[in-house]
């Protein structure tokens, strides 16, 4: 009789949890005392409460028009700035490059790679790159880091990946004598097994890169027909497409196949912006990696002369891009190429990236919106990020200073929150 009425009390006490309201078992906690940087306004919010529950923002105003709830977990923001964690559109977490730093690397394992990829994963978080889109990255490893991340097993920001990139043969980072994806066939082949993999994105090597020892930047690597087997497949399966092209003419053939987004832009002119502008189509321009702040990257990974020689060779006209692509209003989102935490110029890649968006013309709120906002737009997932506002993931950076009046202001990070997950706090 006592194991059945114990049995009957255990069933009902499930059942009072089951039918209780979410707000009831969720975990609050509230961010008190910061000031809020409204990147849709470009107004602050100076001693603003945002409340969490688990993952979620439920409240943010003014501490005199939002209660913080009895018994929710209170933490102190008193005089820091806080904006929406950094979206990187363009990084590799397994990144290897010419030099001797790649060399080393050249016997790398399946495991090896994952291992590397989730002690990067782990530093892009703690400087505040919540969400990281991958456009392009080796044997699939980083959806294992990606699952691992989502299961709490480790940390790292969110992951949007492009599985392994589209790249013909003799494209862009192939190997030498290695066979490539040639024809609309195997084109489409590739992008049904990326996707079948998980990837959500399909990148394409359009072009040669700073990363090729020989061949023209600005020439087509890819045909028309092939670009268009690639987007016809992705698009019937809701994947979008990005492209890695220094070259006017790939860009524009890219445009009409349908791409979605174009990575680097070394040679792109007026012609291809007002294109660009006019499909809506998406810019990351990686602008750190072709000027002075990445030459410290080049010689820590023993760099060899040829490459540092294709930096300087593009340096001038890559900057002449971005700043054409700001003065016409081009779709841009930030991407750096580099590790989000990779040194550049006193600061990090993904702060030194959206200074120089500065420097190029854009206004400090236009550059963090490139940088924290923006992103989630061209993902298509700014209902779930690119904001400090209710029904959004409590993903948020915290800084000293204003940077609205000055950019630089983000050098001082020192606070990253994800998921309503503290994940640094230094003060």
């Amino acid at each position: 009789m006592k194991k059945v009425l114990g049995s009957f009390l255990f069933a009902g006490i499930l059942m009072g949890l089951a039918m209780s309201p979410v707000s009831a078992l969720a975990q609050v906690k509230a961010l008190v005392g910061g000031t809020v940087v409204d990147l849709e306004s470009g107004k602050t919010v100076p001693n603003a409460v945002v409340l969490i529950e688990n993952e979620r923002i439920t409240a943010v105003g003014p501490s005199d028009r939002v209660t913080v709830p009895s018994g929710a977990e209170r933490i102190d923001a008193k005089g820091r700035y806080l904006l929406p964690g950094f979206m990187n559109m363009h990084v590799h977490l397994g990144l290897k490059l010419p030099g001797a730093a790649g060399a080393a690397l050249a016997n790398e394992s399946d495991a090896e790679l994952a291992l590397r990829m989730a002690e990067n994963a782990r530093k892009s978080l703690y400087v505040g790159a919540t969400t990281v889109r991958l456009p392009g990255d080796a044997r699939h490893a980083e959806f294992a880091v990606k699952a691992a991340i989502e299961r709490g097993e480790i940390q790292g920001p969110r992951i949007y990946s492009a599985g392994e990139a589209l790249t013909p043969t003799g494209g862009h980072g192939a190997s030498r004598y290695a066979k490539g994806v040639d024809g609309p066939v195997e084109a489409m082949k590739h992008t049904r097994s990326q996707i079948m993999a998980g990837a959500s994105w399909i990148k394409l090597m359009i072009s040669k890169g700073l990363a090729d020892e020989s061949g023209d930047i600005a020439a087509s690597d890819m045909t028309l027909e092939e670009m268009k087997a690639v987007t016809d497949i992705a698009h019937r399966q809701g994947v979008k497409l990005t492209a890695h092209s220094g070259s006017p003419a790939a860009t524009l053939e890219a445009l009409e196949a349908g791409v979605d987004s174009f990575e680097h832009g070394y040679y792109l002119n007026k012609e291809v912006f007002r294109a660009m502008k006019k499909k809506g189509a998406w810019y990351i321009p990686t602008i750190v990696v072709s000027q002075e702040g990445v030459l410290e990257f080049f010689t820590k990974i023993g760099a060899p002369d040829w490459y540092v020689g294709r930096v300087h060779e593009v340096g001038k006209s890559h900057w002449s891009a971005l700043e054409t692509a700001i003065e016409l209003g081009v779709n841009i989102a930030m991407g750096t190429d580099q590790f989000p935490y990779e040194p550049n110029q006193g600061t990090t890649s993904v702060v030194r990236e959206t200074e120089l968006y500065v420097e190029a013309g854009m206004t400090p709120v236009r550059a963090l919106r490139a940088a924290m906002v923006e992103p989630a737009r061209m993902m298509g997932i700014d209902g779930d990020l690119g904001g400090i506002a209710v029904g959004k993931y409590a993903d948020i950076v915290g800084i000293q200073g204003d940077p609205l009046k000055d950019i630089s202001a983000l050098r001082s990070l020192d606070f990253v929150m994800k998921g309503g997950t503290v994940v640094r706090d230094d003060g």
